[in-house]
């Protein structure tokens, strides 16, 4: 019996002076061993991703982490504090993407970068520097090689609804590695985490959907290792696999 295939838009990226369409292998990997699922990375470019050949194909969706920002034009006037940063093509595809996966109720998962896409996509606002925002902490990552460390836990958030009870817990640990952040929330969305500083850690699409989470930290990282990512992807793997919530 074939697996449920999530399908993962890459990201733009320059190698040796040629441009590639990418994704990490820690999301892949968690997709593939934790969640069960197929992954099948999409490329970027207009000729490229045809939006509805992707959506006929997909039992599920996953928007990854990158250090690209999603462009400021998407969601008011500011200019990009880093014009370095934006990733154009990723947008082009992901924000249609996920404003149709959600009205067709199609399993989706987005971390870091994806989190902020999910929010912007559907009407909300980011803070480009949280560090920079009045009685907001740091969220930035640690400026250290080690990637075990890097990764590391940081700092608490605090659940509600239907995320505390998929995990059982009231609070959980989380790494951060953000610069951006949402200002707004998108009308149409649920905040169901929350850190100390009252930034927003995760959001859901509302009743109806079986599973449509974002989540600001890092779930992909060692995922077979860690009780509350296990618990997120087996269930998104279980949605993506049309298993009842």
């Amino acid at each position: 019996m074939s697996r449920p295939i999530v399908v993962i838009p890459a990201c733009s990226k320059m190698i040796g002076g040629l441009p590639f369409d990418a994704a990490g292998r820690k999301y892949t990997a968690a997709v593939a061993e934790v969640a069960g699922c197929q992954p099948l990375i999409v490329p970027l470019g207009e000729a490229l991703a045809d939006l509805g050949a992707v959506l006929d194909i997909a039992d599920g969706i996953l928007l990854t982490g990158s250090l690209s920002n999603v462009e400021p034009s998407h969601y008011g006037t500011e200019q990009p504090l880093n014009p370095a940063s934006v990733d154009r093509e990723r947008d082009a595809l992901t924000l249609p993407l996920i404003r149709t996966a959600v009205d067709r109720k199609i399993p989706l998962f987005a971390i870091c970068r994806g989190f902020q896409e999910f929010n912007v996509a559907l009407g909300g606002t980011l803070h480009q520097a949280v560090h920079d925002v009045d009685d907001h902490n740091d969220h930035r990552e640690r400026e250290i090689e080690d990637m075990n460390e890097k990764f590391a836990v940081v700092h608490p958030v605090s659940l509600k609804g239907h995320l505390r009870a998929w995990i059982g817990q009231d609070e959980i640990m989380v790494n951060s590695l953000h610069w951006q952040g949402i200002a707004k929330l998108a009308p149409n969305l649920v905040a169901e985490a929350h850190a100390s500083d009252g930034l927003v850690e995760a959001i859901r699409a509302p009743a109806g959907h079986d599973f449509c989470l974002g989540v600001q930290w890092h779930p992909e990282w060692q995922a077979k290792n860690n009780p509350v990512s296990i618990s997120l992807f087996r269930r998104f793997g279980a949605a993506a696999g049309g298993q009842p919530q």
